[in-house]
């Protein structure tokens, strides 16, 4: 058990150049308000004077005191290690063979014996860190005393709870010394020691109130009240040393300081604790073998080891947990560059490599939270762009009178006796038009697939690509440049495919023949049907050529040759005198006499069409239709095609050259491969703590499991 507390202090040691926090060492935490006395408990559990003493805040950094017991024998040989430590050195430090010594972390190697250099050097180094004025650090303060009259303890020495700034103190120096105190009391392996003023009321004490925010069940809190002879006459302190006024689990040990006077008259302390003890044997006899300053240092150190004793499975586990964390850390980091050509050349084909396995699914680093790469482009193409085709109404944009428009302006100054093929071509280039645009816009989705590639290859597959930004940048540079290459002839590509389709409408093409086919036989069946609803008094061929004179007159439309068309027709049916006044119309201006200008003739907006122009609109709309509907499945089937051979695959197989061609150039390797500024400093960083984990592993490695108990 006695060895668990050196152990400890190696870890402290191992720990110290690259920070304590991540490990959470045991260790005992002092906290109490200012000029409670905590540094007077500190100093009888040294026995010499070696903190700095006086009004105010004196505290103003942390002081960790690890204090190492030795014995004679452990002396004689620590002075000979020193010893030749010093003549290695070129210099010997006298007074080596005191009885008790101190050592800074900050001063390297050099021993203190006396203790007065001691106070002034932590004086010095709280001024250096935390000024002349009255403001603090959180830069803690590493001493080691080392003596035969000291216990095995490590303690925190913290600055008191103050409320009010004084002086030339930030205003917010309550706020900063709480922060303070609460980094070191969260530590879950630490032991609160909670000081208190015997003199004040414990119900008001800051050091419990602030002990329980952090361990409300008090299982690592033990409390020391301070000044018993300060109380005041007629009053003592044994319903609070007893645990009836406020229950502390690890108990409350009473113990006297040293009066400021003590101090100036330079009262030691063991005369200090021989006084203590005879204090509480005429004051509080029957508790005087429980409190006092040595039986606190008792109990520290027996709490203490068995604190560690608790905590030291956990803290190996957590250890070793980290040990493995930052040898992944360092390895993420890679090593120093040493053949820069060869890493160049490693990097650019790692990079092209896996961007093709991205793309191809068959990637180390498969996203889970969207689809990414060779997946989202199959999205794109039967998703988005095939979705997108089949919401393209085949007749969208396109109303019966523009067929009919487009039939009539086909027929020119004839009138026709059958749908002209030329009105059919005319509007179904018109609607197979549209189908440009969402097959471009499916080349633009594939490109930013294709751009969003290289920053998911650079964040989770090269994460080497991170140490040289440089490099990084240029891989990002010719990639991109590479795809805006490519861009222009992939459309120009998709453009083509459509004005194939354009140049030359197929009408022997065979699902079209087909749909015609079916077609015509519906137009005759109806054309049969309608024939069988006639009378029977009717002759069928008169019935057919009167069907075919009120389909004539129904053509008196929009002016133009159906109007004239159906007035000559009546006036060549009609007796004389209606031909008469046909050929006579009114004059449309009065000065014209009887001129008529035909551009004058209103047309009409919307009317109701005849059977004939029903039918052949009919005709027409369902041509296109199917037409179109051939188109673009078609469409859907090249333009993918198109885009894997022309963008994707195409960037896949040149990928590797191109960036072997623009970046692996002797000119360039120094400037690629120049490391970010923080790249080195963070392995740096990372290889002290593994380093220092490993080192704390050993330690803790060398205690057998029966030292435990």
């Amino acid at each position: 058990m006695e060895a668990l507390i050196p152990v400890v202090n190696k870890l402290q040691d191992v720990f110290n150049t690259v920070g304590t926090d991540i490990i959470q060492l045991p260790q005992i935490v002092v906290v109490g308000t200012q000029s409670s006395g905590k540094s007077s408990v500190l100093e009888s559990l040294v026995g010499r004077d070696v903190l700095p003493r006086g009004t105010g805040i004196v505290t103003r950094r942390p002081l960790i005191l690890q204090l190492v017991h030795i014995d004679p024998e452990d002396r004689r040989k620590t002075s000979e290690e020193n010893a030749t430590e010093s003549k290695k050195n070129g210099r010997l430090y006298r007074g080596i063979d005191g009885e008790e010594w101190g050592k800074f972390l900050h001063t390297k190697n050099k021993i203190f014996t006396d203790f007065e250099e001691i106070r002034q050097e932590i004086e010095a180094e709280t001024q250096r860190i935390s000024g002349n004025n009255k403001g603090i650090s959180n830069e803690p303060i590493h001493l080691r005393i080392f003596s035969p009259h000291v216990v095995n303890l490590t303690l925190v020495d913290l600055p008191g709870i103050t409320k009010v700034p004084v002086g030339d103190q930030p205003k917010d120096i309550e706020l900063q010394i709480r922060e303070l105190i609460f980094k070191y009391i969260f530590n879950p392996n630490s032991i609160i020691l909670a000081v208190t003023a015997a003199n004040t009321d414990m119900a008001t004490s800051e050091a419990l109130k602030v002990a329980r925010e952090v361990d409300p069940d008090g299982r690592r809190t033990l409390a020391v009240v301070t000044k018993l002879d300060l109380m005041d006459a007629g009053t003592d302190a044994m319903d609070v040393l007893m645990g009836r006024v406020i229950p502390v689990k690890l108990g409350i040990i009473g113990v006297v300081n040293r009066s400021q006077l003590d101090i100036n008259q330079k009262k030691l302390v063991a005369d200090a604790i021989r006084d203590e003890y005879a204090f509480l044997q005429k004051k509080y006899p029957s508790l005087a073998n429980r409190n006092g300053t040595k039986y606190l240092a008792r109990t520290l150190n027996r709490l203490l080891m068995h604190h560690i004793r608790d905590c030291l499975p956990d803290l190996k586990t957590r250890i070793n947990v980290l040990a493995s964390q930052y040898q992944s850390l360092l390895n993420s980091y890679g090593e120093p560059v040493e053949d820069k050509s060869s890493t160049l050349l490693q990097l650019i084909t790692k990079f092209a490599a896996e961007y093709c396995h991205t793309i191809e699914g068959t990637a180390k680093y498969i996203e889970t939270t969207e689809l990414c790469g060779g997946a989202r482009i199959c999205y794109i193409f039967h998703e988005t762009f095939g979705r997108t085709l089949e919401s393209v109404d085949p007749l969208g944009g396109l109303t019966t009178i523009d067929v009919l428009t487009a039939i009539r302006n086909a027929t020119g100054p004839r009138p026709a006796l059958f749908v002209p093929e030329v009105s059919f071509e005319l509007l179904v280039k018109r609607q197979v038009k549209r189908l440009e645009d969402p097959s471009l816009r499916c080349v633009e989705l594939v490109h930013e697939e294709m751009q969003r590639i290289i920053q998911h290859c650079s964040n989770y597959s090269t994460q080497e690509l991170l140490r040289f930004p440089k490099l990084h940048d240029a891989i990002v540079e010719v990639v991109t440049s590479l795809l805006r290459k490519r861009l222009p002839v992939t459309n120009e590509m998709v453009h083509n495919l459509v004005a194939i389709e354009l140049a030359y409408i197929n009408t022997k093409h065979p699902d079209f023949a087909d749909a015609c086919g079916l077609m015509n036989n519906n137009i005759e069946e109806q054309r049969r049907n309608r024939m069988r609803d006639l009378p029977s008094a009717v002759p069928r061929d008169k019935a057919a050529a009167s069907g075919s004179q009120s389909g004539a007159a129904s053509e008196q439309t929009d002016g133009g040759t159906g109007n004239w068309r159906g007035m000559l027709k009546k006036g060549e049916d009609g007796p004389a005198t209606d031909r008469a006044m046909l050929q006579a119309p009114p004059p449309a201006n009065p000065h014209k006499g009887y001129a008529v200008n035909l551009l004058d003739v209103p047309v009409p907006v919307s009317r109701k069409l005849s059977s004939r122009e029903q039918r052949d609109c009919e005709v027409i709309e369902r041509l296109i239709k199917s037409y179109f509907l051939i188109v673009r499945k078609n469409i859907q089937d090249s333009v993918p095609k198109a885009v894997m051979h022309f963008l994707v695959n195409h960037v896949k197989d040149c990928l590797q050259s191109e960036l072997v061609g623009q970046l692996y150039k002797t000119g360039l390797l120094d400037d690629l491969l120049t490391e970010s500024e923080d790249m080195a400093q963070r392995r740096n960083e990372a290889a002290d703590m593994l380093k220092a984990l490993q080192k704390a592993s050993q330690v803790i490695a060398e205690i057998r499991e029966t030292h435990l108990w």
